[in-house]
């Protein structure tokens, strides 16, 4: 990796960055503040709409119901139309795509964050992560896990409680942990 890249850019590539550098440490502080204020508002406060537009990378106007966390909240792109309920949780180390109207459940977990398997690499502080991308018209069930690097087809379903560890294909249902195929794609005939 270049020597040039600041710790943020090699976070955003996906390569071993350093999370305690300055810059990230104020991006984080940012977003909590943020997710401070927003998290204290109630349906109808004029204030919604400003945070969640200085919080994200692209909001869309979906409808986020608080209490909802993220690490940095600017690599989180929402689509048209989207849906988050309560207590939804985008460790958004990666860039995290939801297309338009997807609907997240309760207390759902969406995390690009990755650390080293080794208890010593660990120990270095290091940490990765890899982007997540969800489909348009993809329903998350509550309670769902998405891992680092996950891809989730157009239309697909994410059973309430699965840990999706590898590619949901378009149109496929997905139940357990780990998540696994319950329905085949649908052909068009």
């Amino acid at each position: 990796m270049d020597a040039a890249l600041s710790e943020r850019d090699k976070m955003l590539s996906g390569a071993p960055y350093d999370p305690g550098c300055p810059e990230l440490k104020a991006l984080r502080q940012r977003a909590q503040s943020l997710m401070r204020d927003y998290n204290q508002t109630i349906m109808g406060d004029a204030a919604r709409e400003g945070l969640l537009t200085d919080l994200l990378g692209a909001w869309n106007k979906a409808v986020i119901r608080p209490p909802f966390h993220v690490d940095y909240g600017v690599n989180i792109h929402f689509a048209p139309g989207c849906f988050v309920n309560f207590n939804c949780v985008i460790l958004d180390v990666c860039a995290v795509h939801i297309g338009a109207r997807t609907q997240i459940g309760p207390n759902v977990q969406i995390l690009t964050a990755d650390h080293p398997r080794d208890a010593r690499a660990r120990a270095d502080g290091d940490e990765w992560g890899r982007p997540i991308t969800i489909g348009a018209d993809v329903w998350i069930g509550g309670g769902a896990i998405i891992l680092p690097g996950v891809c989730v087809g157009d239309g697909a379903i994410i059973g309430a409680g699965a840990v999706v560890t590898r590619d949901v294909a378009a149109g496929v249902t997905v139940a357990g942990n780990p998540a696994r195929a319950l329905t085949r794609p649908q052909t068009q005939g």
